[in-house]
């Protein structure tokens, strides 16, 4: 399967797609600009959700689809267990609140996207399984990297809520996940599709 980045990259010449940097609250596009509007793990890590919602549904055309998926952290489930990695979701818990975002916000998105005023929401979920050798190398990697060494990990030791020897615990824990054979992990999304 070819690298998303290098298909938008390297697209052909007859491509009309077009990245952009912007504002979810203030989209700098005309209403009805678009088909189809989609964010993906973006709502979680905003302090106003349903805001963001209303301007997605303002440049989508009437008749389009504005579609969202968020995960539910507090609904993940591993296998095996271990204490170290439920320290981990409590402190990823504790510092999106903290940041101002919904960590659960894949349950919350048809009630977002009734209160950002849609007419038609049609809500379901989907979930993402990493079992194999890449697939655990790869989660059990990027977030044993993300509780170490990244902003989450600075933002939990300004917060309190956790200190260098826990950091490296979970991230411990997450290499040890890793490497093993029969270790699972899922994490469960909320979507909708609305219709503005």
């Amino acid at each position: 399967m070819a690298d998303p980045a290098e298909t938008y990259t390297h697209g052909h010449a007859d491509t009309n797609l077009e990245l952009e940097v912007g504002d979810v609250y203030a989209l700098d596009h005309a209403e009805g600009s678009f088909d189809v509007v989609h964010a993906h793990q973006v709502l979680q890590h905003l302090a106003d959700p349903v805001a963001a919602l209303r301007q997605m549904g303002r440049v989508c055309r009437r008749g389009g689809v504005v579609a969202v998926r968020d995960s539910i952290y507090r609904a993940m489930s591993w296998f095996p267990a271990d204490p170290a990695l439920d320290r981990w979701l409590e402190v990823y818990c504790a510092v999106a609140e903290a940041n101002g975002g919904e960590p659960d916000a894949g349950s919350r998105l048809r009630s977002w996207a009734h209160a950002a005023g849609f007419s038609q929401v049609h809500a379901s979920a989907s979930a993402w399984c990493y079992a194999s050798d890449d697939e655990r190398a790869w989660w059990g990697g990027l977030w044993a990297d993300r509780i170490s060494s990244t902003t989450l990990a600075t933002r939990a030791l300004e917060l309190g809520v956790a200190d260098t020897a826990d950091l490296a615990a979970m991230a411990d824990a997450w290499r040890r996940w890793a490497a093993r054979p029969d270790a699972w992990f899922a994490v469960l999304h909320g979507e909708v599709l609305a219709t503005p």
